[in-house]
């Protein structure tokens, strides 16, 4: 490759937005194809890196795992575009939703001990009244049920 089109792992990770760390990870995980080499040595990236880790980076901020980019960034090369891309974004809002359902739950709990003005957090979960008791088995707690600590 030659130097005029290619670039250092520095520049790339500068242009790219991450850590040069990351693209040396990138490398080991095969999702970056390792570079050709420059008479000096060092890697010489081309101008589709910066491209394709910052497509990484955008699909891992839509939630999916390295382990699922690889596997996306497999199909495009192997099948152009496709379906397949369009029914890992469904199943991932699905897996979104499911998650957005489960803190909801939380939240709801964390309200409960809030209500029940919770001040021990080991007083308050061993409790058969405490609202982190029963976390998770939609029982409705009155306030103030023995989550003080004893005086």
């Amino acid at each position: 490759m030659d130097d005029v089109s290619s670039i250092r792992i520095g520049e790339l990770a500068q242009q790219a937005g991450v850590n040069v760390e990351t693209i040396r990870y990138y490398e080991r995980r095969g999702l970056l194809e390792r570079p050709a080499r420059s008479t000096g040595g060092h890697r010489a990236f081309d101008m589709d890196a910066v491209k394709l880790i910052r497509a990484i980076k955008a699909a891992q901020s839509l939630g999916f795992s390295l382990a699922e980019i690889e596997e996306l960034t497999e199909l495009t090369v192997r099948r152009g575009n496709s379906k397949d891309v369009q029914k890992r974004a469904t199943a991932k809002i699905s897996e979104i939703d499911r998650k957005i359902a489960l803190f909801l739950e939380m939240r709801a709990a964390l309200e409960r001990v809030i209500e029940a003005e919770c001040d021990s957090f080991l007083a308050c979960s061993g409790g058969e009244a405490c609202p982190l008791h029963d976390q998770g088995k939609g029982d409705e707690h009155e306030t103030k049920r023995n989550c003080s600590t004893p005086a």
